[in-house]
């Protein structure tokens, strides 16, 4: 075999290596989010947990930006991958879902609103299945981005509201300051609508941007 030979399939063997331990390390970030998010709905359900909004509030916030970070490192090294450009979103949904979900139970949000974010998922991932089936992977659109980053943004602010309840000489100083009192009662709120419509608006660009995906006359 000659060296020019050697060093192509040596290439070849290295790249194939490369790609292999992006794909792991996306599977392993995935699985760890997967291990949080249970634990982060066991605190801040059970109200009997000391501190356990306090500690959902954290593990939440960790889980975002373990999440948006692998996201970044992956596009600034350019490792991007098909199995990324499905993962990172899928990711996003599962944390952002149980988050809201546990906020309703908490009687914070209401239901409705819970439900039109949830709808506007399941048909963004269907299209998505069925543009997978067809060898296209729909990554997250700007619109889809900027959904999610409100959506964090409203739910870090809502779940930061109860876990000051927690403290009373904090709580006493933050909701007794007519500024910051609103940031939490209101801002949180404003947020929380806008990320509804956003979310909407970005479910009908998905659908005009892919509709050859779900084309009937295939």
């Amino acid at each position: 075999m000659s060296n020019n030979k050697k060093a192509e399939k040596k290439a070849g063997t290295k790249m194939r290596s490369s790609k292999n331990f992006k794909i792991s390390t996306r599977i392993m970030l995935t699985a760890i989010l997967g291990i949080l998010i249970p634990i982060f709905l066991v605190f801040l359900v059970f109200d009997c947990l000391p501190y356990g909004k306090s500690i959902a509030t954290a593990l939440f916030i960790i889980a975002s930006i373990t999440d948006k970070l692998d996201g970044y490192i992956a596009r600034s090294r350019n490792q991007v991958t098909n199995f990324g450009k499905f993962m990172d979103p899928l990711a996003d949904k599962l944390l952002v879902t149980a988050a809201l979900v546990s906020l309703v139970e908490l009687n914070l949000i209401p239901a409705w609103a819970v439900v039109v974010i949830v709808a506007r998922e399941f048909a963004v991932s269907g299209l998505r299945t069925i543009a997978a089936s067809e060898g296209t992977v729909i990554a997250a659109s700007w619109w889809g981005k900027i959904k999610t980053v409100i959506q964090m943004i409203a739910i870090i602010l809502l779940l930061l509201k109860i876990s000051i309840g927690e403290y009373s000489t904090l709580s006493d100083f933050i909701f007794g300051n007519g500024a910051l009192s609103w940031v939490f009662n209101s801002l949180s709120m404003y947020m929380f609508y806008i990320a509804v419509i956003i979310t909407i608006i970005s479910g009908i660009d998905y659908f005009i941007k892919n509709k050859e995906s779900i084309s009937t006359t295939k």
